[in-house]
C-alpha cells in the first residue's frame, strides 16, 4: 500500500488512566478504504480512535494520520490534525442551542475559515451531500436521530477530510436508519475519503462489506473470514 492515510507501527494504546489496552499495533489504511473496527466493550476500539484524533497520546511506537506524525504530536499540533479528519460520534454532540447551519458555521469559524460567503456555500454543499438541503434552520431537537447523525456527518465533511473516524455512529439508531447512514458513509469512502468505523452491530458487516479489524486480548488482528455469529 502506497502512502497510507492511517499508519501505526508497533503502537501501544493507553487509556487516560494509564491502562494499556492494545500493544504492538500494526495497521495501515489506504485512501478510500472502508474499515470496520470490532471487539467487545473495553477491548480498545474507542481508545484507538481517540489516539488517532489526538485525544490520547501515542506513547510508544510510530503513527501517522493524514500525513501528521502522532508520535511527535504536541497539544499545539492537535488543531492541524483535526482539520484533516472528520469525527462522527454515537451521541451526535451537536450544539443544542444553535441551528443546523450555525452548528456547521461554528466549526468552520473554529478551523480558520473567515469568508462568510464561502462558509455559507460550504454549509450548503455538505447539507446537500447528506440529503438535508432544507433542514439548515432547524434545531437539533427538531430533527430525528437519523437526521441528527446526517448533520454530524455533514459537519465531519466540512474541511474535506482525508479520513473519517466513526465511533458507533449507528448505535442509537434503528436498523432502517442505520442502513441509510451506512450507505452514506460507504458513498463517502468511494470519493476517496478513508472511513474507520467502530461498531458492535455485526449485521452491518455482511450488508456493507469492508475490511475488518478485531480488537481482542490487547491486540488488533485483521479478520479474513468473518462469521456473522462471531462475538
Amino acid at each position: 500500500m502506497s502512502d497510507p492515510v492511517i499508519s501505526l507501527q508497533n503502537g501501544f494504546i493507553f487509556q487516560k488512566n494509564d491502562t494499556l489496552v492494545l500493544h504492538d499495533v500494526n495497521v495501515q489504511i489506504g485512501k478510500g478504504e472502508f474499515v470496520y473496527l470490532i471487539g467487545r466493550t473495553g477491548s480498545g476500539k474507542s481508545s484507538l480512535l481517540k489516539t488517532l484524533y489526538g485525544e490520547l497520546t501515542l506513547r510508544e511506537g510510530l503513527g501517522r494520520v493524514a500525513g501528521i506524525a502522532l508520535h511527535q504530536l504536541g497539544r499545539t499540533g492537535i488543531p492541524d490534525l483535526r482539520r484533516k479528519l472528520g469525527i462522527v460520534f454515537q451521541d451526535f454532540q451537536l450544539l443544542t442551542d444553535r441551528s443546523v447551519r450555525d452548528n456547521l458555521m461554528f466549526v468552520l469559524g473554529s478551523t480558520e475559515w473567515n469568508d462568510k460567503k464561502k462558509m455559507d456555500r460550504r454549509c450548503s454543499e455538505v447539507l446537500e451531500m447528506v440529503g438535508l438541503p432544507t433542514k439548515d434552520f432547524k434545531f437539533p431537537h427538531e430533527l430525528s436521530g437519523g437526521e441528527q447523525q446526517r448533520v454530524v456527518i455533514a459537519r465531519a465533511l466540512l474541511n474535506k477530510p482525508e479520513v473519517i473516524l466513526a465511533d458507533e455512529p449507528t448505535g442509537n439508531l434503528d436498523p432502517d436508519v442505520s442502513d441509510d447512514i451506512m450507505k452514506l458513509l460507504h458513498d463517502i469512502s468511494h470519493t476517496g475519503t478513508a472511513v474507520l468505523m467502530a461498531t458492535h452491530d455485526y449485521r452491518l458487516l455482511s450488508k456493507f462489506p469492508g475490511r475488518i479489524l478485531r480488537c481482542a486480548h490487547q491486540e488488533i488482528k485483521e479478520e479474513k473470514d468473518f462469521q456473522f455469529t462471531s462475538n
